[in-house]
């Protein structure tokens, strides 16, 4: 009843958001303030349901500016990574300067995104799960769902569905064990996102949105350039995925975060 309760919960903000942002086709102004507003409420409403439900501070999704920051400065830099194998191997080109106007609404839509994805899968889905099933178990299967999710989007793929659960599910899942603190997952996710869509001008997981900062276009075989799904369904960033889910899945093990199988008592394991 927990899991739904909450689930329930941030899901009607996470809802409300997406409807909200999707009426105002893309106008800057409305859509940075409506998916910068999504965002802070749905951090307000998990809160408020861990604590009348499992009656505790949800202590990981306390403010953390450093928390925030290492996520954003991870995610900023390891798509900066993958774009650039992706540019040397021909299939990434800068045609000139995009849209600052797109660049501030993809801001706000990849805050709405960032948090609430995270909220619901990580907060909320992989903690109960973990501690029913284990953390490898649970990093496998709410990765798996999370990129079957993202099989609902514009341009979505079969493929983009399970490089996503590879390299955005399990990673960010992994962060989070390895951290025990939503925040990191968070600025990764979001900066991942907004250095996508809002600064390269590339397909943000096959939605169809404004460009960004750069006006850039995508070529060659998919399996570099990811195709219409985005930089995401290149091997080049599955493989960044696979690297950076490793290491935070070492730090976990290091720190005594890995909850091993049916361990019913490790359900919340958080800073």
């Amino acid at each position: 009843m927990r899991l739904l309760l909450q689930l329930v919960t941030v899901a009607a903000v996470a809802m409300a958001g997406s409807l909200a942002v999707s009426a105002v086709q893309w106008n800057t102004l409305l859509t940075l303030v409506l998916g910068l507003g999504t965002a802070v409420l749905a951090v307000v409403a998990y809160r408020w349901i861990v604590r009348k439900t499992e009656d505790r501070v949800p202590v990981e999704i306390a403010k953390n500016r450093a928390a925030l920051g290492r996520g954003l400065v991870l995610g900023t830099g390891l798509f900066g990574l993958v774009i650039a194998a992706i540019a040397l191997s021909g299939g990434y080109e800068v045609l000139g300067w995009g849209s600052l106007a797109g660049a501030l609404a993809l801001f706000g839509f990849s805050a709405a995104a960032a948090v609430t994805e995270e909220l619901l899968f990580r907060g909320i889905l992989f903690r109960f799960v973990e501690g029913r099933i284990g953390t490898w178990a649970a990093l496998t299967l709410t990765g798996l769902l999370f990129g079957l999710s993202h099989l609902f989007n514009a341009h979505a793929t079969l493929w983009g569905a399970i490089a996503i659960a590879v390299e955005a599910g399990g990673m960010l899942a992994a962060a989070y064990a390895a951290t025990r603190n939503l925040w990191v997952p968070i600025g990764l996710h979001f900066a991942w996102n907004f250095a996508e869509g809002g600064l390269f001008g590339t397909q943000v997981s096959g939605t169809d949105a404004p460009k960004g900062l750069l006006d850039g276009v995508m070529s060659g075989p998919t399996a570099i350039s990811g195709g219409e799904f985005g930089p995401e369904g290149s091997v080049y960033a599955v493989l960044a995925g696979i690297v950076v889910t490793t290491v935070f899945m070492v730090l976990a093990r290091r720190r005594g975060n890995i909850v091993p199988l049916r361990r019913r008592d490790a359900a919340t394991l958080v800073p």
